[in-house]
């Protein structure tokens, strides 16, 4: 295969190109940079959520996670121990029943789940469980 001067150029400036954007690893956020966009600032206090999760996960591809927090207007879900801490975001309207949601989650080990509930009043609480997993979700 012979190559042009022209598509040599383009193969150098595609790899350039490759190496100084970030990649997939660069867009992982930590959990302080996750809460502090969340917070907005703001100071978190606790009270007003409930975070529901067993104690023990049997097997952490699928673990049940519930939070309720009346007079939300956003919940957020992190996994402190997973390559990706961001598990959801919950958003309510003005229109929603009750500001509480259930999901299953993965986790990747034995880890905090913590909860962000940003109240309609601006203020934000949290609350924290750990969950020891016994098979690991994520890549183990």
């Amino acid at each position: 295969m012979i190559l042009s001067r022209r598509e040599a150029l383009w193969i150098g400036f595609g790899g350039i190109a490759a190496a100084v954007l970030p990649g997939h690893a660069a867009l992982a956020a930590t959990v302080d940079e996750l809460t502090a966009a969340f917070t907005g600032g703001a100071a978190v206090g606790e009270g007003g959520l409930t975070l529901t999760a067993p104690e023990i996960a049997e097997n952490g591809n699928t673990v049940p996670v519930e939070v309720d927090a009346p007079g939300a207007v956003s919940i957020m879900l992190l996994a402190v121990g997973n390559p990706e801490p961001a598990v959801a975001t919950f958003n309510f309207g003005p229109a929603a029943a009750a500001q509480r949601a259930a999901t299953r989650i993965r986790l990747a080990q034995t880890q905090d789940v913590v909860a962000l509930a940003k109240m309609a009043d601006g203020s934000v609480v949290k609350a924290q469980t750990t969950v020891k997993v016994t098979i690991g979700g994520c890549g183990g």
